[in-house]
């Protein structure tokens, strides 16, 4: 009874201990060790039609690569892998897999930890530089990438296997988008992120950091220096705010500012090791259901007291929103900020908010209840909300390039994902903030797309 008890069940994943990785940015899931993973590799059915493939936003062959890793073939696993996913070690720690493919897992009892698996293969892949550069002769055309987030690696690597040579064009200083910037060291080492653009580099794709396009150059520009086609990836890395008053207060963040200073400037290492310092006072309010890897953040950064404040549900990964709770966050679900107050010098010293009445589990009513406003002390504010899109490169332009007024994405076709004539665009700047798994699948899509414009064959 017992051994059937623990087929029932996943097999954990190791993480550091609650203690000491509120006082660290290191990584805090560690991941399967070769036993663990042959033993949840062993879960699973091998199921005739595998539902979840059909629910993985790429089609990645999950049965396969789980078959490979019960027979200890560790690099042919990761090859099948490989073959869809430009990114696995990136997915195998960051990929929603209880929204997606593991929903689809017919097992008996829990769901087969699919991220984990692959997180172990690819892992695997990554320190024995195990490569698999298939790519075809050089077909004559350029194309030029703007973004080097995961829709913009993701169509790099597929257009450079194809052939056409292919130059990313970075605003920030260093590459990978939202994964360096928005995500934080203890969720995905940057490390990791380096050797899997490393991995892209390795197919002929050039790299241009510091370049803004539509400031530095122009799409125009980028067709005037030879480049056939052009695919916007610049993602939705814009902050937006709640327009309520004191948001204009010392010690108000906004999402954006805050991680950006965390993780690609790494302010938690002022002065040591970074020129770019991060206060954070008292109380820490972090406002919206975004706020997550802020909040843990600022566990890290010493806050006092760390409490997120949401309306409805929180925005994140099962085991991410677990793990944040038992370092410290509290959770204030059903209430809505109203405005934010500060002290005679200007600093925030406390926020108002209102509390919502609840229509059933799921949805607060969207009028707050009468007499039950309150107030959090708090030195510092984290502003937690959606994310704009970056149409900076799409506006200025000569190419007629629509963009929605209301959400700001770039408006394509849905099929070919092509916004004008030879240009082409996909992730975030399109669907609005999303995973990094569907920006991934956009980028694929849009690769074959480009591939069919370049080559004649639409």
């Amino acid at each position: 009874m017992q051994m059937l008890d623990v087929r029932l069940r996943q097999i954990p994943m190791p993480e550091l201990p609650v203690e000491e990785r509120i006082r660290t940015f290191s990584e805090v899931a560690l991941g399967y060790t070769e036993e663990q993973a042959l033993a949840e590799a062993s879960r699973c059915l091998q199921c005739s039609q595998p539902l979840c493939v059909e629910l993985c936003p790429i089609h990645v062959d999950i049965p396969g690569f789980i078959r490979l890793i019960r027979l200890g073939n560790y690099e042919e696993a990761y090859k099948i892998i490989r073959q869809k996913n430009p990114l696995p070690s990136i997915c195998g720690r960051v990929c929603p897999h209880e929204k997606l493919c593991a929903m689809g897992c017919k097992n008996i009892g829990e769901p087969i930890n699919i991220g984990a698996l692959e997180r172990f293969v690819a892992d695997y892949g990554l320190r024995r530089g195990i490569r698999d550069l298939d790519t075809k002769p050089f077909t004559g055309k350029s194309v030029a990438i703007v973004g080097s987030g995961p829709a913009g690696l993701s169509v790099a690597a597929e257009l450079a296997r194809m052939g056409h040579h292919v130059v990313i064009f970075e605003a920030l200083h260093e590459l990978g988008g939202v994964l360096v910037y928005g995500i934080p060291e203890f969720r995905l080492p940057k490390e990791i992120v380096k050797q899997e653009i490393n991995y892209i580099m390795g197919l002929g794709v050039e790299i241009k950091t510091n370049i803004v396009i539509g400031r530095t150059l122009t799409i125009d520009d980028l067709f005037e220096e030879g480049f056939n086609a052009v695919f916007l990836g610049t993602g939705a890395g814009l902050p937006k705010l709640l327009n309520i008053p004191g948001e204009n207060l010392c010690g108000v963040y906004s999402l954006n500012e805050f991680l950006i200073r965390v993780n690609l400037m790494k302010a938690y290492l002022f002065p040591y090791k970074s020129k770019t310092p991060i206060k954070v006072k008292g109380k820490v309010a972090v406002l919206g259901a975004r706020g997550m890897d802020a909040a843990r953040c600022a566990i890290r950064l010493g806050a006092e007291e760390v409490c997120l404040f949401y309306q409805r549900r929180i925005v994140g990964r099962k085991d991410d929103i677990r793990r944040g709770v038992e370092e410290g966050v509290k959770l204030q679900p059903l209430t809505k900020p109203i405005k934010i107050i500060g002290n005679e010098d200007g600093w925030v010293k406390a926020v108002e908010l209102k509390r919502l009445k609840p229509i059933n589990a799921t949805y607060p009513s969207p009028f707050p209840e009468p007499s039950l406003e309150f107030l959090y002390n708090a030195g510092t504010v984290i502003i937690a909300n959606e994310h704009i899109p970056n149409t900076i490169a799409a506006m200025n332009t000569l190419k007629r390039i629509r963009i929605r007024e209301r959400e700001k994405t770039i408006i394509v076709n849905p099929v070919t994902l092509e916004a004008t004539k030879g240009v082409f665009a996909g992730g975030d700047v399109v669907s609005g903030a999303s995973s990094v798994i569907k920006a991934i699948e956009t980028g694929r899509r849009a690769a074959q797309s480009i591939d069919r414009y370049l080559t004649g064959n639409s």
